[in-house]
């Protein structure tokens, strides 16, 4: 199959280095067994709506499970598979890829459908805590030559830009102790590899190290806001198990200090935020596009001429999933696409008690920028959108409309965002 998440790759993947998985961890109220939370972690760069709608009518129709209580949590590794339309416009797929790809698709659904099932049959007294630890390999990829990232280090001077170097940490024991599930997350790109071989990058090799150390537990990676964030520097194998381990040591060094009891309460919400699109291109601006000599644009203007033909009309928003957990009074919100720092760190300190922000989740259809992102363009602002077959880039406001949208969530979980 073809490889999702690069540009230049040239041909399918020959191996692999490290099995894709899916982790799926389940969590009921003892009080009321009908409110469930369920996460299912997956090894991929992404999925859109429509594959997430299937799996989740999937999991609705097997299990009963709301749409609400189900976060789909992509790793965003890019040495996994190209899955349905993510990323569209960048892959140069012939009839039988796409046919793998459509056929991958058919697979994961029901992998994910057996991992929760099993999941939901396992379910035992446990209690909750919440943990907090660090980790430094993050680099703001935006104010940072990656050339330069590791002289700066040396000298020991400070890297430039915005980084959220927090992590996150959901830890379910037994009433004896025995920790049977953790939930971890950091806001950094799984892009420290770019081969030809099926890998879940460093958060695969972190999963890999928690459970090795803690034998029977599920240990699902949750990815933050680091859509403008690298783990620099990159590019070998011993790098991407080195931050993996470097990720694996900060979680069981938060979880062997005294955590947070998070109580018996659990609540969830899901609501779609409109964010704004400009103006997309005219039918003849797309047919000139799609003859030019600009590739991806050219890859772009044809799926959206397919769109047209198909009767589908051009955006003018887009319905962005806003998902929200509220277990005791700590609150974990994911967001679909590609986050930016910012939105991590600005609701980290609005939302009222402890919040985790995770990303890449239920659909993964194009980046975020924050309002200061989106000012300054370049390619997380702007020229992304080309990769991902939207035809125009966000409008001013896209952050407003997403804060608004997590305040509306926070809410029907019973958190508050404050206006700051």
């Amino acid at each position: 199959m073809w490889m999702a998440g690069y540009a230049g790759r040239t041909a399918p993947a020959s191996g692999t280095e490290s099995p894709l998985c899916a982790r799926a961890v389940a969590l009921r109220r003892a009080e009321s067994p009908r409110v469930r939370a369920v996460t299912v972690s997956l090894d991929l760069v992404g999925i859109d709506a429509e594959l997430a709608a299937r799996v989740k009518k999937a999991l609705a129709d097997r299990h009963g499970l709301a749409e609400a209580e189900v976060a789909l949590a992509c790793s965003h590794t890019h040495c996994g598979p190209v899955v349905g339309s993510t990323l569209r416009s960048m892959y140069p797929l012939d009839d039988g890829m796409r046919e793998r790809s459509r056929a991958y698709a058919d697979f994961l659904v029901g992998e994910v459908d057996l991992a929760v099932g099993e999941a939901l049959s396992r379910l035992k007294p446990c209690s909750l805590s919440w943990h907090e630890g660090n980790c430094g390999f993050a680099v703001n990829r935006r104010a940072n030559k990656e050339a330069e990232v590791v002289a700066i280090r040396q000298a020991g001077k400070p890297l430039a830009g915005p980084v959220d170097h927090r992590v996150p940490a959901i830890a379910a024991r037994t009433p004896e102790g025995r920790l049977i599930a953790v939930l971890f997350g950091y806001a950094c790109h799984a892009t420290t590899l770019s081969f030809d071989k099926w890998c879940a990058d460093y958060p695969g090799f972190a999963s890999e190290a928690l459970e090795k150390s803690n034998p029977g537990a599920v240990c699902a990676f949750i990815a933050g806001c680091g859509a403008d964030q690298n783990p620099l520097p990159r590019r070998t194998v011993a790098l991407a198990k080195a931050y993996g381990d470097q990720l694996a040591e900060s979680v069981s060094t938060a979880l062997s200090r005294p955590g947070k009891s998070l109580g018996a309460q659990l609540s969830v919400a899901l609501v779609r935020a409109p964010l704004p699109l400009e103006a997309a291109p005219s039918k003849e601006e797309l047919e000139k596009q799609a003859s030019g000599k600009e590739k991806y644009i050219a890859s772009r203007a044809r799926n959206l001429l397919a769109d047209l033909a198909s009767g589908k009309t051009m955006p003018v928003d887009y319905s962005f999933p806003v998902q929200a957990w509220r277990l005791g009074d700590h609150t974990l919100v994911f967001l679909g696409g590609e986050v930016v720092v910012d939105y991590s760190l600005r609701l980290g300190r609005e939302i009222t008690g402890p919040a985790w922000v995770a990303a890449y989740s239920n659909d993964v259809m194009a980046y975020i920028p924050s309002r200061r992102v989106l000012k300054e363009g370049g390619y997380e602002g702007a020229s992304s959108m080309i990769y991902y077959g939207l035809p125009a880039s966000w409008r001013e406001g896209v952050e407003e409309t997403l804060v608004d949208a997590v305040r509306e969530a926070a809410k029907r979980v019973g958190a508050t965002v404050s206006s700051r």
